[in-house]
């Protein structure tokens, strides 16, 4: 399954000039790097190999050139997938600057156009640890206590400028998106909301607004993590066009 996914993206992409070789890592970098067998925290059959390292501090160009490597963040280790029967695992990334949105898009933001976007640093404050249980419990069926965990261990951080975009209605807190920024890029960490606010397709808002944030201070990159065929939850993140995707070491168009 693997195999013929990743051939099949490969074969779509033969041809194009607009693909873009990832930065290369130093060899330096490379070697604080080793190895991790897990569960697959997708849910799929196959063990999932962690290829992760640990950071007290980082330069927003370091990052920038794992980021450009398929890696990601959780707490203060930068990983990526190397799993030893799987590549479904692809990063993704857009360029806010040439985003084109369809129809579905133009309506998500018509039926948000009363959100108001408030930045603010990181918090573990009661309400959105609150908003937060709520979401894993109703969305994944995850117990109450996950919510605080979330906080200490995967958003908060001392390698990277981290902080929240927060989306109200009113007195309404919608959701809160966990971001990580510099001149060069923008990573979406992760984004939670509230259940009953479902309706607003908050998934779709958060991505358009974190394109526009981008735009508006001229960020050429916006860093969505990954795209799994087949997990529908994913699907959202292609309906972004034009997009990239990570292949072989190569960013290429998306199809």
């Amino acid at each position: 399954m693997h195999s013929a996914h990743t051939n099949q993206v490969s074969q779509k992409q033969q041809g194009s000039s607009a693909s873009a070789l990832a930065p290369t890592l130093s060899a330096e970098l490379q070697q604080q790097f080793s190895c991790m067998l897990s569960d697959c925290p997708y849910g799929l059959e196959q063990p999932a190999m962690y290829h992760q390292a640990a950071f007290t501090r980082m330069s927003h160009n370091t990052m920038g050139d794992l980021l450009a490597n398929g890696y990601r963040r959780n707490g203060n280790y930068m990983y990526t997938m190397q799993c030893p029967h799987c590549a479904l695992c692809v990063s993704i990334r857009l360029d806010p600057h040439r985003l084109q949105l369809n129809r579905n898009q133009r309506r998500v933001l018509q039926k948000n156009k009363d959100i108001v976007v408030q930045q603010a640093p990181l918090a573990m404050s009661e309400r959105s640890l609150s908003l937060l249980d709520k979401f894993l419990q109703i969305r994944f069926g995850n117990e109450r206590s996950q919510a605080q965990s979330y906080y200490s261990h995967f958003f908060i951080t001392t390698i990277s400028t981290c902080f929240e975009l927060r989306y109200w209605a009113g007195s309404d807190l919608v959701g809160i998106a966990i971001v990580d920024a510099a001149p060069g890029w923008l990573n979406a960490i992760y984004f939670y909301f509230d259940p009953d606010q479902g309706w607003r397709s908050p998934g779709t808002f958060n991505i358009l607004n974190l394109a526009a944030f981008c735009r508006e201070r001229k960020i050429p990159w916006l860093y969505l993590g990954y795209w799994i065929d087949g997990i529908s939850e994913m699907d959202y993140k292609k309906a972004f066009r034009p997009h990239e995707l990570l292949v072989a070491g190569r960013w290429q168009p998306g199809v």
